[in-house]
């Protein structure tokens, strides 16, 4: 027991190393704790990437954002076809790369003319605003969707100079494919003919008043008929039986090339015809069909040329995929 004495040396010094003692324990003590704190709280570990294309790393998240991007909106699916469908997005996503690779590698470029021709191009198959609706379904924004666009056109560029261009086709193979088909190339009966469709009968004889007093058949489609080929005056263009409703084949085969018909009722409205011309059935000789003939052969070489290139490309290339990361989303679901 130590005795605190005011006017011992000692007893000062041996009281002061006590609470140094004390002071030094607690530091220590409290040293301690945060190592032990510390190692209480296992490290981040570095994310690995998913796909691993040559040099070009794709991560999970990535993954997964483009996939739901090919997913129609509010689409239902079970586990196994979402399962099916990311492995199979998955291989289209490298091959994608792969090709995108290969384009820098050459080179190839798009300029902004070229894409602003192709969007122009593009949204004339919409009408109104029905683009953007397009676009808000998918959830892209229109730069977003000008860059599908671009890497699409730079695709379509590489495999064009670098690929396609392999293909040839000669007179020779016309005329083998020719004589093995040709019971394709037999053409039934066909008409010509133009149409307009109006919502009443009242309104339909009114037109047909119109027609019976000279005015163009074409000219009055497109002011008058509801039918989205009012803008090109009603052309139906060339048909075949069963190719249109059966309420149209019952009037135009039978009808005279340039005669009105009466007014047609369907599910539609109220039809008008004019029959324009008349092709019989026949079947094409071998000159007059060498040009489907030949755009035939080119799509198929076309396609194993492709399949070919691509495969090269998947041999040259290292590519890696952690499909555990996969399984573990699979199963987290």
């Amino acid at each position: 027991m130590i005795v605190w004495h005011p006017d011992t040396n000692s007893l000062g010094v041996k009281t002061m190393s006590f609470w140094r003692i004390l002071l030094l324990s607690l530091l220590l003590l409290c040293g301690v704790l945060f190592v032990a704190g510390c190692e209480a709280e296992p490290e981040e570990k570095p994310v690995s990437p998913l796909i691993v294309i040559n040099d070009q790393e794709i991560s999970k998240a990535d993954f997964l954002a483009e996939f739901e991007k090919t997913l129609q909106k509010d689409q239902p699916l079970t586990g196994i076809e979402r399962e099916e469908l990311q492995r199979s997005f998955l291989v289209q996503l490298i091959d994608r790369e792969l090709i995108h690779g290969e384009a820098r590698r050459l080179n190839i470029e798009i300029t902004e003319a070229d894409i602003d021709a192709a969007l122009q191009a593009y949204r004339q198959d919409y009408s109104g605003t029905s683009f953007e609706t397009m676009l808000q379904e998918r959830g892209v924004t229109l730069e977003g969707w000008r860059e599908e666009l671009k890497e699409s056109l730079i695709m379509e560029k590489l495999l064009e100079e670098a690929v396609y261009s392999r293909v040839d086709v000669i007179d020779k193979e016309v005329t083998a494919y020719y004589e093995a088909n040709r019971g394709q190339f037999d053409r039934p009966a066909q008409v010509r003919a133009r149409q307009i469709v109006v919502a009443n009968e009242a309104e339909g004889q009114e037109v047909l008043g119109l027609l019976r007093q000279g005015r163009p058949f074409a000219e009055i489609a497109a002011e008058y008929s509801l039918s989205p080929d009012a803008e090109q005056g009603g052309d139906l263009g060339f048909f075949a039986r069963g190719e249109m409703p059966p309420e149209f084949d019952e009037v135009v085969f039978d009808l005279p090339v340039n005669r009105l018909s009466d007014l047609v009722k369907s599910d539609y409205g109220y039809h008008i015809f004019l029959v324009e011309e008349k092709r019989k059935a026949t079947r094409l000789k071998k000159k007059d069909a060498a040009d489907e003939i030949r755009a035939i052969l080119e799509s198929q070489k076309k396609e194993v040329v492709y399949l070919d290139w691509l495969q090269e490309m998947r041999a040259r290339a290292v590519i890696s995929v952690d499909w555990a990361q996969l399984e573990e989303n699979h199963t987290n679901r």
